[in-house]
């Protein structure tokens, strides 16, 4: 009977060793807290990876960065391509060397497959007719990057970020809540997320750091009605110079290559807003390329950008 019964637990008790290995996330500086599974009424639930930099304490309030693509950020050997931004090790020197304020960063898991649904720019999509929106999913079917007719949800991903995830994160943390210490920030499809999230919700997030920012949303320049939309989008909604911090960058090589024409056109929105170099910098970085090492070995601009007092 014991043998029975420990046959039946065994997969539970795998599940569990399982969980448990989950959760270690390897850091050179500080340490991550891994809430599994964090469930939202908006979008499914996934995990959420917090720094803390070290001699982290209740006894003081920290800003917080909200990253998107959490499963790169902190760990190589975690990660499907053996690449991360070690975000840990970056802002952990900063920290230390007094370039940055003190601050935890909110590491969001992507949603795999969903990924592009939860990060593409909802209201300018919804302004292609239903020709350019057939266009748009069949590329991105043809890619792989998603399984079923393409419609973005990020309305509803911003929703978590705003009214669950951070409220959440106020409520745990030893934090300053304000908008003034509150930023967002990703690369390729998750710099176009922190832009969208910026315009859409200017008293929540203070700044904004969007790395390689995926202008096309697909896979070429050539008849794409995309980047159109999303400058036309960005010059209506850009928020009050005033109060936020913009951060834009990308290199010319691999996917990044299709960029430089689209972040000009942007640049130019950006400064007629009235951005001057005091809350806007754009950055760009030749013979670099689409990859965690490469935005690994800038991600000290942005950080001290945005973050420096």
């Amino acid at each position: 009977m014991l043998f029975q019964m420990t046959k039946k637990l065994f997969p539970l008790l795998l599940l569990i060793i399982t969980m448990t290995n989950a959760q270690e996330v390897k850091v050179s500086s500080g340490k991550v807290e891994r809430f599994e599974n964090f469930k939202s009424k908006y979008v499914d639930a996934r995990n959420i990876d917090v720094w803390l930099p070290d001699g982290y304490s209740n006894n003081q309030k920290y800003a917080v960065l909200y990253m998107h693509d959490g499963q790169m950020l902190y760990d190589a050997e975690s990660a499907w391509n053996k690449q991360s931004w070690e975000i840990d090790e970056i802002a952990g020197k900063l920290i230390a060397e007094n370039k940055i304020r003190n601050c935890i960063v909110v590491g969001i898991w992507n949603n795999g497959q969903k990924r592009h649904q939860e990060y593409f720019p909802q209201k300018p999509f919804s302004k292609f007719s239903d020709a350019q929106k057939e266009f748009i999913s069949n590329d991105l079917l043809q890619k792989g990057k998603i399984n079923t007719v393409f419609n973005p949800i990020s309305d509803n991903y911003l929703q978590f970020l705003v009214t669950e995830l951070k409220p959440f994160i106020d409520q745990t943390y030893s934090v300053k809540t304000d908008q003034a210490n509150t930023f967002i920030a990703g690369s390729s499809m998750g710099g176009l997320i922190s832009m969208y999230a910026i315009c859409e919700y200017p008293r929540i997030f203070g700044g904004a750091a969007c790395l390689s920012t995926h202008w096309t949303g697909i896979y070429q320049l050539n008849d794409n009605p995309i980047p159109e939309v999303l400058l036309t989008y960005l010059k209506t909604n850009l928020p009050n110079p005033k109060n936020h911090k913009l951060y834009f960058d990308c290199g010319d090589k691999t996917l990044d290559s299709l960029y430089p024409s689209l972040q000009k056109r942007a640049d130019i929105i950006i400064q007629k807003k009235g951005y001057t170099s005091a809350n806007w910098t754009s950055q760009y970085f030749p013979g670099k390329d689409h990859t965690e090492k490469a935005w690994q070995e800038r991600l000290h601009i942005p950080l001290e950008f945005l973050l420096k007092d």
